[in-house]
């Protein structure tokens, strides 16, 4: 009977879920990646209170680093190839790109095992990062898992099994959150083991989806793979760059930090951005794939300028408010959250809040480039992004030597690119510049309403009272009026 009651519980909830999704194919696919992406930055996010309070911000530091390096590595795991699996009209053709992406991740797997394992000492050195030495044999492992994910993820995609996708981006989390804290009594090891579990355990979801389809790897040819080779070459040659600028301005911070400073300021800089991503992995991610979708038949009904102001209008009503209110609130939420040892997190989130903004409210707008087919701009932006990070970094920790100075460049810096590139993007739409910063106006006010709250627990309260959950009822007020847009735009 009490299995018979938790499988009516399961099937009513199933029915739950189906009725929230959208009835179109398109939306409902969007809303399972979507959904999945949350769910797995969700579990991380959680977890982080309690891996913070197990791990040093020295040992988050050498996970820090060992993830900057796998990051920028995977982006050529393959070398791209991956992303044609879903063109060719033939599963045939399908079948032997998939062959071939796998034989550069293996290829690009022995390469990296051979340069860095002998050379483990000086990376390790060179880095900043001692400890690294005795785990850099981590990285080709986890460059194969992720590479191969990689190629499956895309198997999927062809097949529209955005369930399935969906499922293992909750599996990765959970897989690599629970290496991390069972095994936390090795130390260190446990979270570069954890981020490479992470990979594996995606992937054994969408193994299954290859062995369905297995009769169609028969198909393989010595001369079908060459000529995927030759046709599908500009992915290697061309989107390589675009990726690996882009990987390049996500993942150095971390790498230049650590270096420059301490491991323990990537730590400390780590954490701030696995928590500062949550709203730009998730949100922002959704609202683009949805403006992507109505951008297309905008731009052939000569459309495509409105709803960039549009989209762009509805992520600074949504965001700013939120922003605002981190600025103030962050040291202290912070400091609770993850813990004393954690409060320099909290810090720099507040100064990493206005670069985290302007992404996520010109992020969705960027599909522009794609739709209009100016890749030249695109790759244009990643490289200034990939050189104002190196020059804030290396400004901030050369010239300042301070952590908090190198954040606070480096978001003014991104910001400005940011905004520069949302300026191109309303010039080729035939928008006007004032388009940029009249929303801002506009959310501004209720922005401000939103923190006083806030503002009178770290200015007034904080000076003559302790009381730490007057605190954070101050914050969590403050928070509950910056969501309202959120809910609002949410019902539309």
């Amino acid at each position: 009977m009490p299995t018979s009651d938790a499988h009516m519980s399961i099937e009513k909830l199933k029915i739950i879920v189906r009725k929230l999704l959208p009835k179109s194919r398109f939306a409902r696919s969007v809303s399972l990646l979507v959904g999945g992406a949350a769910a797995g930055q969700a579990v991380i996010v959680g977890a982080s209170p309690i891996l913070t309070r197990l791990y040093s911000p020295e040992d988050f530091g050498v996970l820090a680093v060992f993830a900057s390096l796998l990051g920028i590595l995977s982006v050529v795991a393959s070398l791209r190839y991956q992303l044609a699996i879903p063109l060719p009209d033939c599963e045939k053709g399908a079948a032997n790109v998939t062959v071939l992406s796998l034989i550069m991740v293996l290829g690009m797997t022995l390469l990296t095992a051979v340069v860095v394992i002998p050379l483990r000492q000086p990376i390790a050195e060179t880095l900043n990062v001692p400890l690294l030495a005795n785990y850099i044999w981590l990285l080709p492992l986890g460059l194969m898992l992720t590479g191969v994910y990689e190629v499956f993820n895309y198997w999927a995609i062809r097949k529209k099994a955005f369930s399935a996708i969906a499922q293992t981006k909750l599996s990765q989390s959970l897989g690599m959150v629970g290496v991390q804290i069972g095994g936390h009594a090795m130390g260190p090891i446990a979270l570069l083991i954890g981020r490479v579990v992470g990979q594996a355990a995606g992937i054994f979801k969408l193994v299954k989806i290859i062995i369905d389809n297995r009769g169609q790897f028969k198909n393989v040819t010595i001369t079908g793979l060459v000529a995927s080779f030759k046709t599908y070459r500009s992915f290697p040659l061309v989107s390589t760059w675009s990726a690996l600028s882009s990987a390049g301005g996500a993942q150095l911070p971390a790498i230049f930090i650590a270096m420059i400073i301490s491991p323990a300021a990537a730590g400390f800089y780590a954490l701030t951005s696995r928590v500062m991503s949550l709203p730009i992995g998730v949100i922002s991610k959704s609202m683009g794939d949805v403006f992507y979708s109505e951008a297309v038949d905008a731009n052939s009904q000569g459309k495509l300028g409105s709803l960039v102001v549009d989209i762009y209008s509805k992520m600074v009503s949504v965001g700013l408010p939120i922003a605002v209110v981190l600025i103030f609130a962050a040291p202290e939420v912070f400091r609770v959250l993850f813990g004393e040892s954690w409060a320099r997190s909290g810090e720099l989130a507040s100064w990493m809040t206005l670069g985290v903004f302007f992404q996520f409210a010109t992020t969705p707008p960027g599909r522009v480039f794609l739709i209009l087919e100016r890749h030249g701009y695109a790759l244009l932006f990643q490289l200034l992004f990939l050189l104002t990070t190196a020059i804030s970094i290396v400004v901030g920790g050369l010239w300042f030597a301070d952590l908090i100075a190198i954040i606070a460049i480096l978001a003014l810096g991104r910001s400005l690119v940011y905004c520069f590139r949302f300026w191109k993007i309303l010039n080729l739409v035939g928008e006007k510049f004032d388009k940029l910063w009249l929303p801002l106006i506009k959310s501004l006010p209720y922005a401000a309403l939103c923190s006083l709250p806030a503002i009178y627990a770290v200015e007034i309260y904080g000076a003559e009272g302790d009381d730490i959950y007057v605190k954070l009822a101050l914050f969590g007020l403050s928070g509950l009026m910056a969501i309202i847009p959120s809910i609002k735009l949410y019902k539309k």
